[in-house]
């Protein structure tokens, strides 16, 4: 789980600051010029850094941060669900590297997810 956590700072704590410090460079990298820049970059760069926060609380105290892990699941899922597949299936852009790294989230987050520990 602290591998995971500590991914998360490094990754998620880049795009965030980068997209809510410097949101029209976010918006040609990190979103591949997919799509127009926004306030909404700015937004979704407060989840990141967010994410990078309780991540880095979460090399402390693993277990305690582990729902952070839980939302991360939801949210990539969700996205590669409704947005980057309908992009795929309607050859639409999107942010390709991006779906990328969230499959291999999505594939390994339940592994390290402590399912067994929450049903206690």
């Amino acid at each position: 789980m602290k591998i995971v956590f500590a991914a998360n700072i490094i990754v998620a704590g880049w795009i965030g600051i980068s997209a809510l410090f410097y949101p029209k460079y976010a918006t040609a990298t990190i979103f591949q010029s997919a799509y127009q820049y926004t306030d909404v970059v700015r937004l979704v760069g407060c989840l990141w850094l967010s994410i990078a926060i309780l991540s880095l609380l979460g090399l402390w105290k693993p277990m305690v941060f582990s729902p952070v892990l839980l939302l991360q699941l939801i949210y990539k899922g969700s996205w590669l669900a409704f947005v980057a597949l309908p992009a795929i299936l309607h050859h639409q852009p999107y942010p390709k590297a991006m779906a990328c790294f969230f499959v291999v989230w999505v594939l390994v987050l339940p592994l390290v997810i402590p399912w067994q520990a929450w049903m206690k």
